[in-house]
C-alpha cells in the first residue's frame, strides 16, 4: 500500500519525457561528453570548493 502516488508520478514523468518536444543543443551535449571546457576557471572553482572543507579533514588524510 502507498505505492500508487509514486507510480503515478513516475508515469507522469515518463509521459512528459516521451511526448514533450525538447530543444536539444547537441553541440553543448557533445562538448560536455567529450570534456571540452569553454572556461579555464573550472579548475580554480574546484579547488575553492575543497578549501572550505580542508579544516574538517583529519590530519592523516590531508593533501600535500
Amino acid at each position: 500500500m502507498g505505492r500508487g502516488r509514486a507510480k503515478a508520478k513516475q508515469t507522469k514523468v515518463a509521459r512528459d519525457l516521451k511526448y514533450r518536444t525538447h530543444e536539444t543543443d547537441f553541440g553543448a551535449l557533445a562538448n560536455e561528453l567529450h570534456g571540452e571546457n569553454r572556461s579555464s576557471s573550472s579548475d580554480s572553482d574546484s579547488d575553492a570548493e575543497y578549501d572550505d572543507y580542508d579544516d574538517w579533514a583529519s590530519p592523516s588524510s590531508s593533501r600535500d
